[in-house]
């Protein structure tokens, strides 16, 4: 099964859930990580309900804060 994680294609040998996806693809601090499918923002209450499926197209994002000087 071929998805597209970041821009890269990534070949996985089984459909796998959001969370087995980050394990896999060694994704660290994964409290923090924001996951989209195409346009959709995944709930963290999901990563685990949510299969990928062929085709999809997946980011990992973070979102950082800063302040004024």
């Amino acid at each position: 099964m071929k998805i597209i994680v970041n821009g890269n294609e990534v070949v996985l040998d089984k459909e796998v859930v959001v969370k087995e996806l980050l394990d896999k693809q060694k994704v660290s601090m994964q409290q923090y990580v924001t996951v989209q499918v195409y346009d959709d923002i995944i709930s963290r209450d999901d990563f685990e309900k949510i299969a990928l499926k062929e085709g999809d197209s997946v980011e990992f994002l973070y979102f950082m804060g800063g302040g004024a000087q």
